[in-house]
């Protein structure tokens, strides 16, 4: 599902970072790298997808998912936290999937969420929310 992808995760949880880890890897991803706060996001780095929860260490990522949207990197969200209405309104189309969540819940909505940049402009995709 994840083939060839290099994928970031932003997650303070350390056991549920390496749970997720495994899973991309599991699934295909060539690379995986984790982030337990936002200044441990490598500016070298470049990543095909991410997996992002909305608060580390107390800090919000929604301007750092902003940024990832706006660069068109797919990603979704995976989060305890968060009024839903106010991230689906601001994230339209981008899944959150609330902890805890089944693994093969995430890997399946990171995938749709790859699949959906794929395809052609215009082109009518399911949205996962």
């Amino acid at each position: 599902m994840l083939s060839g992808l290099q994928i970031l995760v932003l997650e303070d949880e350390f056991l549920i970072a390496m749970d997720v880890e495994h899973l991309c890897l599991e699934h295909g991803a060539t690379s995986v790298v984790i982030a337990r706060e936002l200044g441990e996001v490598p500016t070298a780095f470049e990543f095909d997808a991410a997996i992002v929860d909305l608060m580390l260490g107390g800090q919000s990522t929604l301007d750092f998912a902003g940024a990832l949207a706006q660069r068109s990197v797919p990603f979704v969200f995976a989060s305890g936290y968060g009024d839903r209405e106010d991230i689906v309104s601001r994230f339209p189309g981008v899944a959150i999937v609330a902890k805890p969540y089944a693994g093969s819940d995430l890997i399946e909505a990171l995938a749709a969420a790859c699949q959906r940049r794929r395809e052609p402009e215009g082109e009518l995709t399911e949205k996962i929310n």
